[in-house]
């Protein structure tokens, strides 16, 4: 089959149609059953839900087409989110849920070996792998996978191989890619493509995944004054595909700075931030632009809970964002943290390790559950009357007669200090 790419300025829902139309095509085989993977409604800049839309109007009403949204550990899509992202033209019963504790099944597992050497030596453990397990359902023809190529906090790039073992994973793999990110350390991968938990994912790819009728729709998008448009879009399944991607987004995404910012607001929109799990993008795509003693502040009307589900935001309570010592330490000694070990990883990634400070404003958490997870609390009206997110621009800010960096959305990219990006001392 042919694989496709389209670069531009802003790609026409017309040549995505005519250039995914000519790809199916391509195959030359009479689909009967697929399966698409897009992401939820939390990655709706991606413009995976127009890319469902597409493929669902080009393969019915002849072919069955199932949509399972990638969740990873994320709450399954609402139906107002459903009818948002991917349009009211597909019924509700084409979409399935994901469940990374129950609906699963064990693929193989990557050596612990491999595992020592990819990471230096930091962990030594074996990680099975288990996806769900409708991708090995042999009456689907063809599996699809869709999603956007950008900087993530586990992987480095996120997309490709981690929206199948992340996004349609189980504990296992979820747990132990996650802590072997965190432990190898955010600032060593973030935006970055050959990441020890990128290796561990191109692993399974070769030796679990390598015989389903799986195919990667990838894109890379910017979004300008909440505009957002598609600057390039990849289908087929080779790695090279993905390695274009990931270029064009370190070109798009990234805003390498010159000098540290000492003051950071960033606005979570309530429609796709509800807890910390999601909101703390805050804090892992600024962390390495923010001075030494800077200070982050989350503006955050929709956070209500910190984790996805209910373990883990019990775990999140219970230890908070200690940074990676103290964390370290828990794991050791506590098993309910030693057996979550994707919450042991985000209280790592949560924490500025001391550097600079964390203060939330946010909508329906009270003081003493901010301050209970070693966050610094600001009132939302506060925050909003000092840092009024309609009349901030995105960039460099001065409000009274002091500089502050505003970010409308952290989910669009990376902020770097240029010499931490490119650990040049």
């Amino acid at each position: 089959m042919k694989e496709v790419r389209i670069l531009g300025q802003d790609i026409a829902r017309k040549e995505i149609e005519k250039a995914l139309g000519s790809w199916l095509d391509s195959f030359q085989c009479e689909f009967k059953k697929v399966l698409l993977l897009p992401p939820d409604y939390t990655r709706s800049l991606s413009q995976a839900g127009l890319v469902t839309q597409i493929l669902y109007e080009k393969l019915s009403p002849d072919v069955q087409v199932d949509i399972m949204p990638a969740l990873g550990t994320h709450v399954p899509v609402s139906d107002e989110e459903r009818l948002k992202m991917f349009g009211g033209n597909i019924p509700k019963e084409r979409f399935i849920d994901h469940n990374w504790r129950d609906d699963v099944e064990e693929i193989g597992e990557i050596p612990s070996s491999y595992v020592k050497e990819i990471s230096q030596g930091m962990v030594d453990f074996p990680i099975s792998v288990e996806v769900n397990k409708r991708l090995f359902d042999t009456s689907y023809d063809l599996i699809v996978s869709i999603g956007q190529v950008l900087p993530h906090e586990v992987v480095g790039m996120a997309n490709y191989t981690k929206n199948i073992l992340v996004g349609c994973g189980g504990k296992g793999v979820i747990d132990k890619s996650h802590f072997l990110g965190a432990v190898y350390g955010l600032e060593n991968l973030m935006g970055k493509d050959h990441s020890p938990v990128r290796k561990v994912f191109d692993y399974a790819e070769a030796h679990f995944l390598k015989d389903i009728p799986l195919q990667y729709i990838l894109t890379v998008t910017t979004t300008d004054e909440d505009e957002t448009r598609i600057r390039g879009l990849w289908a087929g399944r080779r790695r090279e595909l993905f390695e274009e991607a990931v270029r064009l987004s370190q070109e798009l995404n990234f805003t390498l700075l010159e000098k540290p910012l000492e003051k950071v607001v960033v606005y979570l929109d309530p429609e796709h931030y509800k807890s910390t799990w999601l909101g703390n993008k805050a804090i892992y795509r600024t962390r390495m632009a923010i001075a030494d003693d800077g200070e982050l502040i989350i503006i955050a009307p929709g956070i209500r809970q910190f984790g996805e589900d209910k373990a883990i935001d019990a775990l999140i309570r219970k230890y908070g964002y200690s940074g990676t010592p103290r964390i370290l330490e828990l794991v050791n000694k506590e098993d309910d943290l030693r057996d979550n070990l994707s919450a042991a990883a985000h209280l790592i990634h949560g924490s500025s390790e001391g550097r600079f400070k964390i203060t939330y404003a946010p909508g329906h958490l009270t003081r003493e559950e901010i301050e209970g997870v070693n966050f610094k609390y600001m009132a939302l009206s506060e925050a909003l009357r000092l840092y009024t997110p309609e009349t901030l621009h995105e960039g460099h800010n001065t409000i009274d007669g002091k500089e502050v960096f505003f970010i409308g959305n952290p989910g669009k990219g990376l902020w770097a200090l240029r010499r931490r990006f490119l650990n040049e001392g």
